[in-house]
């Protein structure tokens, strides 16, 4: 039985990349476009579907203010155009879903941020209050610092990491192409559009080429390796042709387009990898956490008795109860000290503590694997 490709307007939490090629052309930021992607940004966020945009472009559009050549840029004026471009970028989408009631955030990170286990808990947190908030995220590289050391590489790769961190359940990726082929149909013939591709095997990641456009640094090999990515953490993932107005009506309106599908539920994938993890210290409990634990709840600072180990923010620890029996493996939002410190007070006693705001919970729900 054939396998069914997911359906957009179905996204719980959707993930939008756009390429440069479709933003920016010879003449500057397609203006035009943009605001048709905006009016489906707000269409989808009237659903009730939260959406974060991971936008290319600040280099593309911060080269031409600058009136630099085209081509490959040395590090240093790419980062120049970077910073030039990103403001830009940033208030173009801000002034096409401002109409729409829609408040707008300017997100940028490098590769260290998801490398460091601490920054992706910072991100990860911004990201999920943002959306909390019922605000879009623009989502960049932060082009003006990276360097060839901590750098994604491509927005592709990218998108496919904010996916995984916000648990969303589909990730769209908007190109110049119209999804994956047995071949490159500019040069063979024969090739064969794949529109639903259920596994990753070796087969399917030799189809990844090298990029078409000179905009654009990410080819179909950069999209297989995001999809490797995103399907992994539970985000099923589409590769679609975007130039038309309103790209996410036109696939939800049955675009051709190549559907990657997840393997499991986003949030069941993150409980899988917290799970697997070895713990580094542990937290052991009273009776009213394991309770608590156990309808959902997160491990507040008050149900803690006993700090064991020596452990960092962002750590596994075991959640342990008072009989020792392990309840959970989470990843804590304090340090050992710090648990040390707060266990057995309430979250609003925290800052008067530590010197600090800290987090409510010392291990929240959505870290944790019971």
């Amino acid at each position: 039985m054939a396998a069914v490709s997911p359906t957009l307007t179905a996204a719980r939490r959707l993930v939008v990349k756009v390429g440069s090629a479709l933003l920016v052309d010879e003449n500057g930021l397609r203006g035009e476009w943009l605001r048709a992607l905006c009016d489906d940004v707000a269409d989808w966020r009237g659903r009730g579907c939260d959406v974060v945009l991971v936008s290319s472009g600040s280099i593309a559009l911060g080269r031409r203010v600058l009136g630099l050549p085209g081509g490959a840029l040395p590090l240093e004026r790419a980062q120049a155009a970077a910073a030039v471009g990103q403001i830009r970028l940033a208030r173009a989408y801000e002034e096409a879903l401002a109409p729409h009631g829609v408040t707008t955030a300017q997100v940028l990170l490098t590769l260290e941020d998801s490398a460091d286990r601490r920054r992706y808990l910072n991100s990860r947190a911004t990201m999920q209050t943002l959306l909390s908030l019922g605000v879009v995220p623009i989502v960049n590289e932060n082009d003006t610092v990276a360097t060839d050391e901590i750098r994604f590489g491509d927005n592709d790769r990218l998108a496919a990491q904010i996916a995984v961190t916000c648990g969303a359940d589909q990730l769209l990726l908007l190109s110049d192409v119209d999804g994956l082929y047995t071949a490159n149909p500019k040069t063979d013939p024969t090739a064969r559009h794949l529109p639903v591709i259920e596994h990753m095997t070796p087969e399917i990641e030799a189809m990844g080429g090298d990029p078409v456009s000179g905009l654009s640094k990410g080819g179909m090999k950069t999209k297989l390796l995001a999809a490797r990515t995103a399907i992994a953490g539970g985000c099923a993932m589409a590769i679609a042709e975007g130039s038309v107005l309103r790209p996410l009506s036109a696939v939800a309106n049955g675009a051709r387009c190549s559907w990657f599908l997840a393997e499991s539920d986003p949030q069941l994938a993150r409980k899988r990898w917290i799970a697997a993890m070895k713990p580094k210290g542990a937290l052991v409990v009273d009776k009213g956490a394991v309770d608590a634990l156990r309808r959902g709840k997160s491990l507040l600072p008050a149900g803690v008795r006993t700090v064991v180990g020596d452990f960092g923010r962002g750590d596994p620890v075991a959640i342990t109860g008072p009989s020792g029996a392990t309840l959970a493996t989470g990843l804590t939002r304090y340090t050992a000290d710090e648990a040390r410190r707060i266990a057995g007070n309430r979250s609003d006693q925290i800052e008067a503590i530590l010197g600090y705001t800290g987090r409510a919970a010392l291990v929240h729900r959505d870290d944790m694997a019971l």
